[in-house]
Order: structure tokens, then sequence, then C-alpha cells
């Protein structure tokens, strides 16, 4: 039975393994990682409740955990791959966190100074990113905008606010649902870097877009 469980563990992980296509390293992708904690989580709960035929309740509790544990990881794995080759060449970064993803864009490629219309330059991205979160229903997401410290902070707030209204807008106009997104301000706060210089006040100008799943 322990060899069965540890058999499907390998064959799971040698079949989620994934290229990042910013980098070109193979990875452990999140599903592999998800379905092996449930399937250890199934395992557990199975023979704790299987009674006499704890082995066979462990092995059953084991192939349900690792449908549930996957599903979600899979389901954003497909997503974060599917992103990343589609903005591969632009500035716009793509990062994972937990099981959420957070597409990254950068203020010199997305809007002008002072400015809360979208620039030329992101239409082609964020059609992409549009591509992919309509074909991606079961998630929501977050347009997030934020500023360098130049200027009054209730300045900021507003125009961060104006910008991160834009990005939704933008989206929605591409095909991705209203009710999916909701757009907030953060003006000044949370920095990516320095506000001292223009290097690191550029990578404070920004537009994150964040994605989460929807738990079933």
């Amino acid at each position: 039975m322990k060899k069965i469980i540890i058999a499907s563990f390998t064959s799971l992980a040698l079949t989620a393994c994934a290229t990042n296509p910013q980098t070109g390293a193979t990875q452990m992708s999140n599903s592999a990682i998800g379905a092996a904690v449930g399937a250890a989580t199934g395992a557990g709960i199975g023979a704790l409740a299987g009674g006499k035929n704890k082995g066979k309740a462990a092995l059953i509790g084991a192939a349900a955990g690792t449908v549930l544990g996957a599903g979600v990881g899979y389901y954003m794995d497909a997503q974060e791959q599917a992103l990343k080759e589609s903005l591969q060449g632009t500035d716009v970064q793509v990062q994972r966190q937990g099981e959420d993803l957070n597409i990254v864009m950068p203020g010199n490629v997305t809007f002008a100074t002072a400015s809360s219309d979208v620039s030329p330059a992101a239409y082609a991205p964020l059609t992409s990113v549009a591509a992919v979160l309509t074909k991606s229903p079961n998630t929501t997401i977050t347009v997030a905008g934020y500023t360098d410290s130049v200027g009054s902070a209730d300045a900021n707030l507003a125009l961060s606010k104006k910008r991160a209204d834009s990005v939704a807008s933008y989206l929605v106009s591409k095909g991705v649902a209203a009710q999916r997104i909701q757009s907030v301000g953060f003006g000044n706060s949370n920095p990516v870097a320095s506000n001292d210089n223009e290097q690191g006040r550029s990578q404070n100008r920004r537009v994150e877009i964040k994605i989460h799943p929807v738990q079933q």
C-alpha cells in the first residue's frame, strides 16, 4: 500500500514539472505540491476513519486528497504559464504568491507622467492579460494602483485610484467580466524601492493586477 502511494507521488511529480519561460529553468509546479499535501492529508484522515480497513481507507483518502490538492494549484499553474508566455519580452512581471498571481505593470509602460489614461504601450500586454483571464473565469481580480512619493498624499491616492480604474476598465473592454474585478488605490504606500532616486521612484509608480482563485 505504501509503495502504491509513493509511486503515485513520483508519477505525479514527474508529470507536473514545468519550464519557466522567463528563466528557462525546470521547476516543480504548485499543483504537484498541492497534490502531495492533499494526498498525505487525505491518507491520514482515511486511516483515522477507516476502522479495521485502515490501509484501504488511507489509499482512498490519498487518492481523493490528490485530486482536491492538485485542483486549484493546477488551475493557477496553467494561468501562470500562459501569462508568462504571452508577456515574454515585455517589462511586465508575473509573480507567484502562494496560489495567487500578481502581474506588475511598471509606470513607464502603463501611464504617462501625472496621467491616468492607459498608454498605448500598455495596450498589447493588457490585451494579452485579458485574453488569459477570459479563458480562466474561476478567479477574481484586484487592480491596485501605486505612486511614488512626489506630490501630496491626497493627490497620489486619487491618481493611483484613477489609474487602477483605467486598467480595470480596459480589461472589461476586452471581455473580462466586470463583476470579477475590483480596483483600489494605495497612493505612495507599499513602495517596492527607494523614493530617494528616480530609478526607485519609477518602480514604485506601478499598477498590480492580482489574480485570486475562487475556492470551490
